[in-house]
């Protein structure tokens, strides 16, 4: 296993950031990249490693992987469409530590051909699999890393429900990157919680102002929730104030949702159950066992059925001096509940370092019913 691939296997979500000029299906997106700054940039911002284009269809070169080398020490991924095993000579004395391998123009003895070369130059292969007979492909190939791309190469629709489901597929024992259509944090939370070790990211950063700090904010945690939403308004609020998730209960409750209300791209979806979840068709699930004709004070998060993280809440109406200390020892992605909001939630995220952070009933000027100052308050306070 060489850089590249050690540094995907990093605790937490990585991301691969990627320096293009421009893209067959979007046109110009930032002609005057360049890539020794972008680079040195995103390893800055943390990235965990930079993807170069290096064909021209791109605006890319040898030279950009080059110049990015010369001005990063994070591994490089050479990116293009190469068929040939000498294109990959140049790539490595260039300074690439990996290679893009893509199934849709590869057949398996091309693949295997290439992937022998570059393993024998010292270059990890990122095999990329559009659908569920490439992933497939990529599995019998033995690939190590193995891209799943959103985007159709030949219609350039972005499909990231179905790239999610071939992200949750692929076997446990491979490294998995979600490859296309993310420009939000909920969107690279929920490829992470698919089971995505990184994300490659491109469009949405050579788009953006400052690519290395829209980088930074995809990546920056704690998440944030804000629970107990029963107005489309509300909804509407949190996801102005930059919030993560959308949280409706829909167990008995002053809280109680009618129905899930839409969320835009940038919340995930949660419905709250005590005891029992049904099928709602929300991004996830947030399920407490009944206790006591109450909701006990654990949860766990699912994703279609899978537990992707725990709650850790405060009992039923009552405090808990040490709950932030019994918190902070708790392994794995924790949300951490109970008693949040403008005041506190801030020393609460440097007291447990939680992935994600929920209030509600702090947040609120009746049952129910959010005061969206103390909304815009506590997600800017978590951040």
């Amino acid at each position: 296993m060489g850089r590249f691939a050690d540094a995907l296997r990093a605790p937490g979500l990585g991301a691969i950031a990627e320096v293009k000029r421009r893209s067959p299906s979007a046109g110009d997106l930032r002609p005057d990249a360049d890539p020794a700054e972008l680079a040195a940039s995103f390893e800055r911002s943390g990235a965990a490693a930079v993807s170069v284009l290096v064909d021209e269809r791109f605006g890319g070169s040898v030279d950009d992987l080059r110049a990015a080398r010369g001005a990063a020490a994070l591994p490089l991924l050479a990116k293009g469409f190469f068929k040939e095993p000498e294109s990959l000579d140049e790539l490595q004395a260039a300074g690439a530590d990996a290679v893009l391998l893509l199934l849709r123009d590869l057949d398996d003895r091309a693949a295997q051909r290439l992937a022998a070369h570059a393993r024998a130059l010292g270059l990890d292969v990122l095999v990329e699999a559009h659908d569920a007979a490439e992933l497939d492909r990529a599995v019998a190939l033995d690939a190590e890393i193995v891209g799943v791309n959103a985007r159709d190469l030949s219609s350039f629709h972005i499909d990231r429900g179905a790239q999610l489901e071939l992200v949750a597929r692929a076997p446990r024992d491979r490294i998995v990157i979600a490859e296309s259509g993310i420009e939000t944090r909920a969107q690279a939370a929920s490829a992470e919680l698919a089971g995505a070790e990184a994300i490659l990211v491109g469009s949405a950063l050579m788009r953006a102002s400052n690519p290395g700090e829209k980088l930074a904010d995809l990546l920056r945690r704690p998440l944030v929730k804000v629970c107990g939403l029963t107005r489309e308004e509300d909804v509407a609020a949190a996801a102005e104030a930059g919030a993560d998730l959308a949280g409706f209960v829909l167990a008995e409750s002053p809280r109680r949702a009618e129905r899930v209300l839409p969320t835009p791209d940038s919340l995930l979806s949660v419905g709250v159950f005590v005891g029992e979840a049904e099928e709602v068709g929300t991004d996830l699930v947030q399920l407490y066992p009944a206790e006591n004709g109450h909701r006990a004070r654990e949860a766990a998060v699912l994703r279609n059925g899978e537990h992707v993280a725990r709650v850790l809440d405060l009992p039923w109406l009552s405090e808990d001096g040490d709950h932030w200390e019994q918190a902070a020892g708790v392994e794995g992605r924790i949300v951490l509940a109970g008693g949040l909001g403008p005041e506190n939630v801030r020393e609460a995220i440097e007291a447990v370092d939680p992935w994600c952070v929920d209030a509600s009933r702090s947040l609120e000027a009746s049952p129910g019913i959010k005061d969206h100052e103390r909304v815009r308050a506590y997600v800017e306070a978590a951040r």
